[in-house]
């Protein structure tokens, strides 16, 4: 898949929804706790990015998992899995409103899936010859 400016455009702007989604949660109930989903949500990616050059062999077969990329998967899974349940948890105790987490949730969700959607546009692959 080529990456243009069109896809850069798109995903900025779907990237500046998401923020200002998560930032309204924030302002317009005057409380500023939803605004740690975005950082878990930033920092998601974190370790698939880490822990993906980790394990690579050339001699080992396609079929056989590599202890450190699963490790990174999990842990991965782990802070997004929190980025959806902590406002939600949030809400249910009554310390943001509910609208707040709704916010916060889709606007957490269009953070991340920009994220993974520029690292899958941009992503180069590695050539045999190079």
């Amino acid at each position: 898949m080529v990456a243009g400016i069109k896809t850069v455009v798109l995903l900025s702007f779907v990237l500046a929804v998401g923020f200002l989604l998560i930032i309204l949660s924030c302002a317009l109930w005057h409380n500023w706790l939803p605004l740690i989903v975005a950082l878990t949500f930033v920092l998601a990616p974190l370790p698939n990015a880490l822990f993906s050059h980790c394990g690579s062999d050339d001699f080992a077969a396609s079929y056989e998992g590599s202890g450190p990329i699963d490790l990174g998967r999990f842990i991965t899974s782990i802070v997004v899995v929190t980025g959806f349940a902590l406002p939600i948890v949030l809400a249910h105790s009554e310390i943001i409103h509910p609208n707040a987490c709704v916010m916060s949730i889709v606007g957490g969700g269009l953070v991340y899936g920009t994220i993974m959607a520029y690292s899958a546009a941009f992503k180069q692959e590695d050539s045999e010859y190079e």
